[in-house]
């Protein structure tokens, strides 16, 4: 009888050692798994073959200053399909859609043009934009079609930004000295400045690098 008391005893002990591997395991793969979610992105920036190779330049740089990994391509043309005839634009949607099919995991792109854009915004079935993301998203994209001549780069960085953070998940906000301000339509670049707090921690918990 007591040999029967310690096969059994010794059973449970080595059932429980299997039962601990097995969690232990499991959680191990659940970090793992964590950690490869928390990768950080690389930014794609694919300009157009209408937009200037100096002004790309400059945006990478500005681009650079706030999330370092960025990487340029080479301009290409802009898809057929998008083109809107009878308002001589392209619609931004199908732009976002052919970006992000060539658009691999871990990376997110920003489209660039000087070409006009659009969307449908509420009953208006083609309403011209600055940019536009999806929220979140893995492809994004800006026009400097309707930014002043003055300081177009800079206003060109701030949309880019703008959308780039869409698709990172950040809302529009309330804020209005804010890069993720709604534009509501209008050119409001000019009062933006940077990130308000609440938006900047949500980006830094993302890995972006702020100076």
């Amino acid at each position: 009888m007591k040999e029967i008391i310690k096969e059994f005893l010794r059973f449970r002990i080595i059932l429980f050692y299997i039962l601990l591997l097995y969690v232990l395991s499991s959680c191990s793969e659940k970090k793992e798994k964590a950690i490869l979610e928390k990768e950080p992105i690389t930014i794609l920036v694919q300009p157009f073959k209408d937009m200037n190779s100096g002004d790309i330049e400059l945006l990478v740089k500005e681009i650079k200053k706030v999330y370092p990994q960025v990487k340029e391509l080479k301009p290409i043309d802009l898809p057929k399909n998008s083109y809107y005839q009878p308002r001589d634009r392209y619609r931004a949607d199908s732009i976002i859609s052919f970006l992000s099919k060539n658009t691999k995991k871990n990376f997110v792109t920003i489209g660039l043009t000087t070409k006009d854009i659009s969307a449908t915004k509420g009953n208006i079935k083609d309403f011209g934009i600055l940019g536009l993301g999806f929220r979140p998203g893995t492809a994004c994209i800006a026009s400097s079609f309707r930014l002043n001549k003055e300081n177009r780069n800079e206003q060109l960085f701030k949309v880019a930004i703008h959308e780039l953070g869409h698709t990172q998940g950040l809302k529009h906000c309330p804020e209005k000295s804010c890069f993720m301000r709604d534009a509501e339509g209008k050119n409001l670049t000019n009062e933006e400045t940077e990130f308000c707090k609440k938006c900047r921690q949500i980006l830094i918990n993302k890995n972006w690098k702020f100076r």
